[in-house]
């Protein structure tokens, strides 16, 4: 199994950037997609992007399309979700996961069902 723990989420001003990190501990992360989704207070967890397992392809949700990037250091077993142009809709709370039995330049699937391991979250608020 791997266990996963997001950092970084804080109040940001709409415009504003903010850097997301994913640790990973338990087996390496090299093995998995790795996926960022959001879950907006009252709403569906809402997949925002993924990574395939080496690093080389990424895929994201159309809200946040152009404005988000996901990078990851699989020897650090680290995945990183770097959100610029920040808006209040962007609000929620914001998870990792992992995808198992994937090729390696799959970049996953965009739904929660699918990802196998999940971190606890971490909170984004992003005002107006």
């Amino acid at each position: 199994q791997v266990q996963l723990a997001e950092s970084g989420g804080r109040l940001v001003q709409a415009g504003g950037s903010l850097r997301l990190s994913c640790a990973a501990s338990g087996r390496t992360i090299s093995n998995y997609v790795m996926g960022w989704f959001r879950q907006a207070l009252g709403k569906e967890r809402e997949y925002v992007g993924s990574i395939s397992r080496n690093g080389l392809r990424t895929f994201f949700g159309d809200s946040v399309k152009g404005r988000f990037t996901i990078s990851r250091d699989n020897a650090e077993s680290t995945v990183y979700l770097q959100m610029s142009a920040l808006r209040p809709e962007d609000t929620g709370v914001y998870f990792c996961a992992a995808q198992t039995r994937v090729l390696s330049a799959s970049v996953g699937t965009t739904e929660p069902a699918d990802y196998h391991y999940w971190g606890q979250g971490t909170q984004v608020t992003v005002s107006s």
